[in-house]
């Protein structure tokens, strides 16, 4: 008899393009090497631990935070320069090759993702990839595979052991 039911990990392949897995010190020089990168988080950032190395990468960076959901709560007595935003909205101006960005000083040339629900960015990823030349990080906790480079899947502490490695390559 064969045991069909073993193993049952799902598989999910999205067109022939998937993401290449990132460790913490390359991401970090990326993020380093790109002119106007962009951070974009949502709700799941307002955990305690999450929400500190979150600002800590854009008071380290100078880079603009783009807080979707109720995230921007996070952000209001922190010294970072974060603004509210759709993500769907987001999602159109960044594949707008006019559109000067948040604080009206360019596009943006890299998207990095983080505390997303997976099924939701995944599909913006998706535009992003197919439609715009856009380099995008994902350095949330799950492997997301319409990112042009993403972390693996990482339990929560191994997580937040690699964005404190990814923050102190800055």
């Amino acid at each position: 008899m064969v045991d069909t039911i073993k193993n049952i990990k799902v598989y999910t392949t999205y067109g022939t393009k998937s993401a290449k897995p990132v460790q913490p010190k390359i991401s970090a020089k990326l993020i380093s090497k790109a002119k106007r990168p962009l951070l974009v988080v949502s709700s799941a950032v307002l955990d305690e631990e999450l929400l500190k190395r979150a600002v800590s990468i854009a008071k380290k960076t100078g880079m603009q935070v783009a807080a979707t959901s109720t995230s921007i709560k996070g952000f209001l007595n922190e010294d970072v320069k974060a603004k509210y935003i759709n993500i769907h909205a987001l999602a159109t101006y960044l594949g707008d090759v006019d559109w000067t960005g948040l604080d009206g000083e360019g596009h943006y040339d890299l998207i990095i993702v983080l505390a997303h629900k997976k099924y939701y960015i995944n599909q913006v990823l998706s535009g992003l990839k197919n439609f715009t030349d856009l380099t995008t990080l994902s350095i949330d906790r799950h492997y997301l595979q319409n990112a042009s480079m993403s972390f693996g899947n990482l339990k929560p502490e191994t997580h937040l052991e690699a964005l404190d490695e990814l923050i102190e390559n800055l």
